[in-house]
């Protein structure tokens, strides 16, 4: 009986290979995988840690606790970026927001060791206004934003919190503040003006 069950189901099955157009194609060798690249930030990046929430996720059998890190780097040259990551344990989120905070940096217009111009960033409840300063004045901020400036290579400025106090907030108020910096350079080269002659001189000290 087991012979003729055999025979049938094969019938059976060449019979459905049949009706749809034969024997199905030999499947092609999958691709030897490539080595996973190593984690890490680039030696010449800077991290600093924002902040760090404990967040709990309430399940039938209890409380899942899990972490998110806010991760701010930069090369203090101009360069800096921020990130998010989530995982079990606090190493593990730090490491995801900082892969995830170097892949997406932006470039800061820095002039003389601060920014070119007057800017406002605003992100939700977040806003921030940033103002260029003399030299010997410093980096006039608190908290994350003095991070972000220190770590884009700002020497001189003033900044205000004008509302809001979530680190998030204030991040993203920030960065937007920097995306929005233009450079004398840039603006003379988008109304193609030549930059001879529009920069300011500097004023000698009273004797």
């Amino acid at each position: 009986m087991s012979e003729e069950n055999n025979n049938e189901v094969e019938n059976e099955t060449e019979a459905k290979a049949d009706k749809k157009g034969g024997k199905r194609p030999a499947r092609a060798p999958r691709a030897e995988k490539k080595p996973a690249a190593q984690d890490g930030l680039n030696p010449d990046l800077e991290e600093r840690v924002v902040a760090v929430n404990r967040v709990a996720k309430v399940v039938k059998g209890g409380r899942r606790f899990s972490f998110a890190a806010l991760i701010v780097v930069g090369d203090k040259n101009g360069k800096v970026g921020y990130g998010l990551g989530k995982a079990k344990e606090v190493p593990d989120a730090i490491r995801k927001a900082g892969m995830k905070a170097s892949k997406r940096m932006i470039k800061v217009s820095i002039e003389n060791g601060t920014i070119p111009h007057e800017v406002l960033g605003l992100f939700g409840a977040g806003e921030v206004l940033l103002k260029p300063a003399g030299e010997g004045t410093g980096i006039k901020a608190a908290g994350a934003c003095r991070s972000i400036l220190e770590l884009a290579g700002v020497k001189n400025v003033l900044t205000k919190s004008v509302r809001g106090s979530n680190p998030h907030n204030i991040v993203k108020a920030t960065f937007k503040a920097l995306k929005n910096l233009r450079s004398l350079d840039e603006v003379a080269t988008v109304r193609g003006v030549n930059t001879k002659g529009l920069r300011m001189k500097a004023k000698a000290p009273k004797a």
